[in-house]
């Protein structure tokens, strides 16, 4: 009998541990899918739609797979013919940000539940999106590797894929194969990026036209990086100007005169002092008579809601962090980075910089809980790896082969290249990580000809970095989208501009 209760303590034990390995080995299958369906009511019109949850190879020269990323698809079911059906290939930012940010916040099928200025709401989780694009538009989004529940696979090396032009090239031959597999080559296709993300979908616009043969009808830069085109020393001091000033009067630290004006009424004259007074004053550094540095410093500091001396005491071009510190020290609160109308609070009211961005904290605290349960009880998705919102991916473009950034410039080669090419600009009013008005320099410099202005368009909300998180801006921000595409489509149409 004791041999018999040894003998099957024994297959208990082994069974108890292979169960416990199973748990542990958290490494998802390189190459797998799960498929649900769904319909999600958009501007009062029912959308089916069939969701595809999976993980698709990136493969070495040898043909072996090196990472896999994980993506979610979806596609409109009462379509009859794909050919014509535009399919948006989507990307956040970071480096290192997983896909969820534009996917439960601004374009999927489901929205985040947060109020109606994006703050958290619990119980957390994602709600219907009836503002989203899939009536228009089929989309992937796409997490590159080591984010989101993307890993490499084996021991390939990091600098595969950490670097600038190292993540446009692997990420090129993914979508490459992701449109063959999912047979869209004749579906007109645009890339959408926000952030560190507006930096891969610009030169994946040059690398997907000049390797894969694939060419684009558009590309939406969502809160857009600098995209290498230059801008050291007075440009970038002189340019987040017009920011601050928005910043203080959502806050109504403007004086009565600016403040009881509409923002969109004073931000014209703001910008163009920027550019006419304050950037080439700056542009003369220390030889600036003082008189004139006394003027614009008086000038700066009633657009920013700050004091004269204040912004003589950081030679006239105070950096985002020293602001976002100033603004409302009076009342012992910091202002968001990212979106400047969150409060924050500091273990210290003194110094020059804040010890965390409220706005990033805010958006964790709603995003994570959202997109884990989403993924696993809505899509059916289930891994015990981590979902990465920021992952691994440090150092970026260190030891890399190529990792300059000239997305910008790729960018422009491929419009000049391709004359269906379009091009959409949204930015935040608030957003203090990447200034609308940098937005602008951006366009006007990427493209010093002015050759291929007439096909991109500037938008802008009042909100930050992630401006589809406000209830007015996410209905107006998706329409600015609905409405790019058409005019990108019809652009396909008629043909292009005669030169």
């Amino acid at each position: 009998m004791r041999r018999i209760l040894l003998a099957f303590t024994l297959v208990l034990l082994t069974f108890v541990h292979a169960a416990t390995a199973m748990a542990q080995d958290t490494r998802l299958p390189v190459d797998t899918a799960v498929v649900s369906e769904h319909e999600v009511t958009i501007l009062g019109t029912p959308v089916p739609y069939r969701a595809t949850v999976g993980t698709q190879p990136v493969f070495g020269e040898d043909g072996a797979p090196i990472a896999s990323l994980l993506y979610t698809f979806y596609e409109r079911t009462d379509v009859p013919d794909v050919e014509n059906r535009p399919l948006m290939i989507s990307f956040n930012g970071g480096p290192g940000s997983a896909s969820l940010w534009m996917h439960v916040g601004y374009t999927g099928p489901k929205q985040l539940v947060i109020d109606d200025e994006g703050y958290p709401i619990q119980p957390f989780g994602v709600r219907d999106n009836p503002n989203s694009i899939l009536d228009v538009a089929d989309i992937v989004f796409v997490n590159p590797v080591n984010v989101g529940l993307s890993r490499i696979v084996g021991d390939a090396p990091r600098e595969t894929f950490f670097g600038v032009n190292e993540d446009i090239a692997y990420l090129a031959d993914w979508i490459g194969t992701f449109v063959t597999r999912h047979d869209r080559w004749r579906s007109p296709k645009f890339l959408i990026g926000e952030s560190y993300g507006t930096t891969r979908v610009s030169g994946l616009a040059g690398v997907l036209q000049g390797s894969q043969w694939m060419y684009l009808n558009g590309v939406i830069l969502v809160s857009p990086t600098g995209l290498g085109v230059p801008r050291e020393g007075p440009v970038a001091d002189a340019l987040a100007l017009p920011n601050y000033t928005a910043t203080a009067w959502f806050h109504g630290r403007l004086e009565p005169a600016l403040q009881n004006r509409d923002l969109e009424e004073i931000l014209p004259e703001v910008e163009a002092w920027t550019l006419d007074s304050y950037l080439p004053a700056l542009a003369k550094g220390g030889s600036l008579p003082e008189s004139e540095r006394t003027a614009i410093a008086r000038s700066a500091a009633r657009w920013a809601g700050v004091s004269p001396q204040w912004f003589l005491d950081h030679n006239l071009r105070p950096d985002v962090g020293e602001f976002r510190k100033e603004l409302l020290r009076d009342e012992g609160l910091t202002v968001g980075r990212l979106d400047a109308r969150y409060r924050g609070v500091d273990r210290e009211n003194a110094g020059e910089g804040y010890d965390y961005d409220p706005a990033l904290s805010a958006w964790n605290h709603a995003f994570a809980p959202a997109i884990n349960d989403y993924l696993r009880n809505d899509l059916g998705f289930e891994s015990d790896l981590q979902y990465y919102l920021f992952g691994p991916v440090r150092p970026w473009g260190q030891g890399g082969t190529y990792d300059a950034d000239d997305s910008g410039e790729q960018l422009r080669q491929a419009k000049h290249e391709h004359p269906y090419l379009h091009v959409l600009v949204q930015a935040g009013y608030y957003d203090g990580g990447t200034d609308y008005v940098s937005a602008k320099y951006t366009m006007w410099n990427m493209d010093p000809r002015g050759a291929v202005q007439e096909r991109m368009w500037f938008r802008a909300y009042r909100s930050g970095h992630m401006m589809y998180l406000r209830a007015e801006d996410i209905v107006t921000s998706n329409q600015h989208i609905r409405d790019f595409v058409d005019w990108a489509m019809q652009a396909t149409r008629e043909g292009p501009a005669r030169r």
